[in-house]
């Protein structure tokens, strides 16, 4: 099968109920052709398939067979990432005898490789296949997590958590580009969410798990201690059974038969990639730091970064504030966090089925600067106890939404497959680096209010919404400026990927909003 056509058996005509211009059904790969159109040959034209029945069942076994895998695996994920402020909780500090500062400093090195080793494990990624190097990647990070109950002072940890942010630099990269192998871009903001939603549900369960085993007693091993064992444990036992169960690609799926990979293959040409699993090019991909909406993206990132790593770092910190004991505490976070997946949920749901992303990308960092602003105007929290830990479901709200709508934002705009996987592989990472910023604004001196660094995260959740509406109101008027050019109103989702690998060099080129 090559990237232009698609081999078909003997078509078959559709009845006229489903087909009134005399097209033709290729039982072989679910594609619908005009009778004009020569057996084999794709319509480039048009960015649609109209057998929607076969296309539904496509989908249905992708994401039976993907998506609660990939799911379990990024819960581990956030799981070993964000452990560390629940062990905080438990008095890890006190019993390594860290000094002032040195708990901050474990938050932020793992950002450091976090950034630097992405965008080249990224890149390894996409040449031995995403299938392969997820798995070894959630190895290594469970491995390190393992390990890290071993700690005996600062300098240990402070190694662990390095190695831990090598490992988990380019995860979410990676399972981002698998995903876009196997959907279309209408499809993918809602899986993304499905995906990403395992993050929310791992910090309810990280504080549901830390509420249980802080709980032991009469043990030689301290409560924190118990907490890395399981969670690392779990994330090397599941690794070994995702590296054998993930599907190397579409076209090598033992669960489609022929025709579903046909249809498969198409799917992906004319509504994702301009070329089906491109051979990887440096230097072409090096092409999308040459656009200035890729800075525009980037800059969205990096305001959403410190929102997003002050919740997940410090919710049980700022939770605490409210008066409850250790154990509550964890409790606590775990409604606020699933209220997070749930507003996740309903926010990419209604993206896919509107087809625009800007405005529901605004409303999650809406939602972030309102909550961070309540909490940070309370000075008596035992006085508004209920305004208080409701502005922490609103702080959560705000922050897996425009997470999953940005990545999905922009590699919508991305035919390119290698240009998609860079631009990605830098902009992710790019978001987790400003943790080093939230790290440090959480100040051990301004608790247990720590207003400026509540300020500041709401500072940055506005100026989010400020560049997230600039940047889709462009595109709006670009697409505009692009029909009134060529006389001829058109969508992104009217033209085919296959004929923008330039992206906006293409008089064709639409943005997706």
């Amino acid at each position: 099968m090559t990237s232009d056509t698609v081999k078909a058996d003997p078509t078959v005509v559709i009845d006229d109920k489903n087909s009134k211009d005399g097209s033709h059904y290729d039982s072989a790969s679910g594609l619908e052709r005009n009778a004009s159109q020569g057996e084999g040959e794709l319509d480039d034209n048009v960015a649609q398939v109209t057998d929607h029945k076969a296309e539904r069942a496509l989908c249905r076994k992708f994401d039976i067979r993907l998506m609660p895998v990939l799911a379990i695996m990024y819960l581990f994920n956030a799981l070993d990432k964000g452990n560390l402020g629940n062990a905080q909780t438990d008095g890890m500090s006190k019993d390594l005898k860290l000094k002032d500062g040195q708990y901050n400093l474990l938050l932020s090195i793992f950002f450091i490789p976090y950034v630097v080793f992405a965008p080249p494990i990224a890149m390894l990624g996409k040449k031995y296949n995403p299938a392969r190097v997820l798995p070894i990647l959630m190895f290594t990070f469970g491995l390190m997590t393992l390990l890290s109950a071993t700690a005996k002072n600062f300098s240990g940890l402070f190694a662990l958590r390095w190695f831990l942010g090598m490992a988990e630099s380019a995860f979410f990269p990676l399972v981002i580009y698998y995903l876009t192998t196997f959907y279309r871009r209408g499809e993918l903001a809602r899986r993304l969410a499905i995906f990403y939603a395992a993050s929310n549900i791992a910090n309810a369960f990280s504080g549901l798990l830390a509420f249980g085993v802080f709980q032991i007693e009469n043990t030689h091993l301290e409560g924190w201690r118990y907490l890395f064992l399981i969670e690392g444990a779990c994330s090397v036992l599941f690794a070994l059974f995702a590296y054998w169960y993930l599907p190397l690609s579409a076209s090598q799926a033992s669960f489609l038969n022929p025709q579903e990979k046909a249809l498969a293959f198409h799917r992906i040409q004319v509504d994702s990639s301009s070329t089906v699993n491109e051979r990887f090019n440096l230097r072409e991909s090096l092409a999308i730091l040459k656009q200035p909406t890729s800075y525009g993206f980037l800059a969205i990132e990096s305001c959403l970064g410190i929102p997003l790593q002050s919740v997940s770092l410090f919710l049980p910190q700022i939770v605490q504030r409210l008066g409850y004991s250790t154990v509550k505490t964890n409790l606590y976070t775990v409604a606020p966090n699933i209220t997070g997946a749930v507003m996740l949920l309903i926010l990419a749901f209604s993206s896919d089925f509107t087809r625009v992303r800007s405005p529901f990308i605004v409303l999650g960092f809406a939602f972030t600067f309102i909550g961070f602003i309540i909490y940070a105007a309370i000075d008596d929290v035992q006085a508004q106890l209920q305004l208080a830990y409701y502005a922490c479901f609103m702080m959560t709200w705000g922050t897996s939404a425009p997470s999953v709508l940005l990545s999905t934002w922009y590699n919508n705009n991305i035919a390119h497959e290698g240009r998609r996987m860079l631009l990605t592989s830098i902009g992710i990472p790019l978001a987790n680096l400003m943790g080093v910023v939230s790290s440090n604004i959480f100040r051990e001196k301004d608790k247990p209010k720590y207003a400026p660094a509540l300020i500041t995260t709401a500072a940055f959740g506005a100026t989010g919404a400020l560049l997230a509406g600039c940047l889709g109101l462009f595109m709006w008027w670009d697409n505009k400026r692009r029909d009134k050019k060529f006389g001829i109103t058109m969508k992104a989702r009217d033209v085919s990927t296959k004929k923008l690998r330039d992206g906006p060099a293409s008089g064709e080129f639409r943005w997706y909003l």
